[in-house]
C-alpha cells in the first residue's frame, strides 16, 4: 500500500469521525457550556476583588479548560469498539498509530480547538491584560493536543471497562498535571514581566514527545484491550 492510499485512508477517518460528532452536538458543545460555565462560576463566587481575580484567572481557566478536555474522552474509542469499528482499524493496512493520530486530531478540533476560541472572552472576567490573554491562547493551542493525546492513551486502556470515565480519569489527569503546570505558569509569567518563552518552550517540547510516542502507546493499548 502506497503513501498516497495511507492519506486518503487518513482523511477517511478523519472526516468520518467529524461527520459522526455533528450528529452529537450536544457531545460536542457541552465541553465548550461547561468550560464556560466552571470559569464563569468563580467570578461571582469570589467577588468583585480584581487582583485576586487576575492572579486566579490562568488557573481557572487552565483546569476548566482540562476538565472540559476530558468530557469526551471516555468515547474516543468506546463507539468504534462497539460497532466493530475498530477491529477494522486494527486490520488496516494502515499503521495503527497513524489512524490513531487521525482520530486524536478530530477530537482536539472539536475539542481543544473550540476552547482555545472561547478563552479570551472568558479571560476578560479576570481582567487579564491583552498579552496574557494572548499568552492564555497559545498555551491552550499548545498544551490542549497534548490532553487529547494523553486522554487517548487511557481511553484506549479503558475500553469496554465498566466505570471507564472514572478509571480514566484516575489515569489521566496524574499524567497532564505538568501541561496545567507550565500552561498557567506561562499566563503568570507573562504577567509579573518575566516571559513566557520558558514556559510555552516546555509545553512545546511535551506536544512533540506526546505527538511521538502517545500515538504507538495507545496502539499497543488497542490491542490488549480486544485481545
Amino acid at each position: 500500500m502506497n503513501a498516497a492510499s495511507h492519506v486518503a485512508t487518513l482523511r477517511t477517518l478523519f472526516l468520518r469521525d467529524l461527520t459522526l460528532a455533528q450528529r452529537r452536538k450536544a457531545d460536542v458543545l457541552g465541553a465548550a457550556v461547561f468550560f464556560v460555565i466552571v470559569t464563569s462560576l468563580f467570578p461571582l463566587a469570589i467577588g468583585p476583588e480584581p487582583q485576586l481575580l487576575q492572579r486566579m484567572g490562568p488557573g481557572v481557566v487552565w483546569v476548566a479548560a482540562l476538565l472540559a478536555a476530558m468530557l469526551g474522552m471516555p468515547r474516543m474509542f468506546a463507539d468504534d469498539a462497539v460497532d466493530g469499528t475498530l477491529e477494522q482499524l486494527l486490520l488496516s493496512t494502515t499503521p495503527l498509530a497513524l489512524l490513531v493520530l487521525a482520530k486524536v486530531a478530530a477530537h482536539w478540533l472539536l475539542s481543544g480547538l473550540l476552547l482555545v476560541i472561547v478563552s479570551p472572552v472568558l479571560a476578560v472576567q479576570y481582567g487579564l491584560p491583552g498579552e496574557q490573554i494572548g499568552v492564555l491562547m497559545l498555551s491552550l493551542l499548545i498544551g490542549t493536543p497534548v490532553l487529547s493525546l494523553i486522554g487517548a492513551i487511557g481511553s484506549a486502556l479503558t475500553v469496554g471497562v465498566r466505570g471507564a470515565a472514572v478509571l480514566l480519569s484516575l489515569l489521566v489527569l496524574p499524567l497532564v498535571t505538568p501541561v496545567l503546570i507550565f500552561g498557567a505558569g506561562a499566563v503568570e509569567a507573562a504577567g509579573s514581566g518575566l516571559g513566557a518563552g520558558a514556559h510555552l518552550s516546555l509545553l512545546g517540547a511535551m506536544l512533540a514527545a506526546a505527538a511521538f510516542g502517545a500515538p504507538l502507546a495507545v496502539a499497543a493499548a488497542l490491542r490488549i484491550s480486544l485481545d
